[in-house]
């Protein structure tokens, strides 16, 4: 095997796509500046229990452990930022009322999460802490969308669900946890529940309830039906009222609902959402209301958020244009470096063509050249 060959599922990133990654990673995150949210930058690694703090054993199967050689303790590679950026509220900021923090770095992961997956994603995401109304989870949306605008995105379709549906159903049917765990599966699985040994222990009006919530999905008609059929679940039905009020200042989107998702499950609280694009069979975009996820770090408060990865974007929204350059030549006059000094210095940029290489600028638009008339240095267009 070759000493230079890459692990499976990490790869280099060259300059075009590395271009593009940044440029949207800057746009981006200027977008969310714009909306009032302040940059972390959280560490790749920190010690092991910390970084698993509140997440589980799923969590510790997708990191990367490795030994301290200062301390001798176990760090973990980060496998995701948004535990971290808690940790970075409720610590070290330690405000009383509203946050706003956005990030953006790589994480780690063990194992692939999807196919064709990178195991090194660039992970970009916006969080709200301090506010537990649906004021926060609109404004996650509309940051959400504003991102997909700014990208160039098109199509885009949102999908929301409310994570306590599922729960409130099962609260009535007093199974111990493993026989829940196994009706869930099925339930993600769009699985009739009947399917599940421990179905036949439940009521009829919890085997009604969760047979709807297998096809629940739909446009906004499935809040009319879903009102109907989880009449007996109140729990469910306030969570059917958010997203109905959602809906209701969203419609200048195309909406869908889907009552079963279960994708994190033991993560969201609330309200969830994922984003489509036509191209992309996974959603390109994800969040939802995660209340718990400061509770692991001793100061439990509302938050609501999303993320999602830069190189599996940079695939699906089309890349920016080659920037403006100028074209100089190297020389050794004293003249000519001080004005390709002075033309940085405003900003421009100024490639200089090493002798021998006068057609190999492939990352820039060279547009213009600095050339000497009449003893002086002028910038002069390339164009036609």
């Amino acid at each position: 095997m070759s000493a230079w060959l890459l692990p499976d599922h990490i790869a280099d990133v060259l300059p075009s796509e590395a271009r593009h990654i940044e440029d949207l990673r800057r746009d981006l995150l200027d977008v969310a500046r714009r909306h009032g949210y302040e940059l972390v930058i959280p560490p790749m690694v920190e010690h092991l229990q910390a970084l698993l703090t509140g997440a589980g054993t799923e969590r510790a199967l997708d990191t990367f452990q490795l030994v301290d050689q200062l301390s001798g303790k176990t760090l973990g590679v980060r496998p995701d930022i948004t535990p971290q950026v808690a940790r970075i509220d409720a610590h070290l900021l330690n405000r009383q009322g509203v946050t706003r923090l956005c990030y953006c770095g790589p994480v780690l992961h063990t194992r692939v999460q999807r196919a064709r997956a990178s195991r090194e994603p660039l992970q970009l995401g916006a969080e709200i802490y301090g506010h537990a109304g649906l004021e926060a989870d609109l404004e996650a949306l509309d940051l959400a969308q504003a991102f997909m605008g700014e990208a160039g995105l098109q199509g885009v379709r949102f999908d929301l669900g409310d994570a306590r549906i599922f729960p409130a159903i099962l609260s009535q049917s007093g199974l111990e946890a493993k026989a829940q765990a196994e009706l869930r599966e099925a339930v993600a699985c769009k699985s009739l529940p009947t399917a599940v040994p421990s179905a036949g222990r439940l009521s009829q009006p919890v085997q009604s309830a969760l047979a709807f919530l297998v096809q629940a999905y739909g446009d906004i008609q499935l809040l009319d039906e879903a009102e109907q059929a989880l009449a007996g679940f109140p729990q469910a039905l306030a969570a059917i009222q958010d997203l109905r009020w959602l809906a209701g200042h969203l419609g200048h989107l195309p909406l869908s609902f889907d009552l079963a998702d279960m994708s994190g499950y033991a993560y969201y609280t609330g309200v969830r959402f994922a984003a489509y694009t036509p191209g992309c069979s996974d959603a390109v975009l994800r969040g939802g209301r995660y209340d718990e996820v400061g509770a692991a770090f001793g100061r439990k408060r509302p938050a609501v958020g999303f993320s999602l990865d830069l190189k599996t974007w940079v695939q699906h929204v089309p890349a920016l244009p080659l920037g403006a350059a100028i074209r100089a030549p190297w020389s050794e006059d004293t003249e000519l470096r001080s004005v390709i000094a002075r033309l940085r210095e405003q900003g421009h940029t100024v490639v200089c063509v090493l002798p021998g290489h006068e057609s190999e600028v492939d990352e820039f638009d060279c547009d213009r050249e600095l050339i000497r008339v009449n003893d002086r240095w002028v910038v002069q267009s390339l164009s036609i």
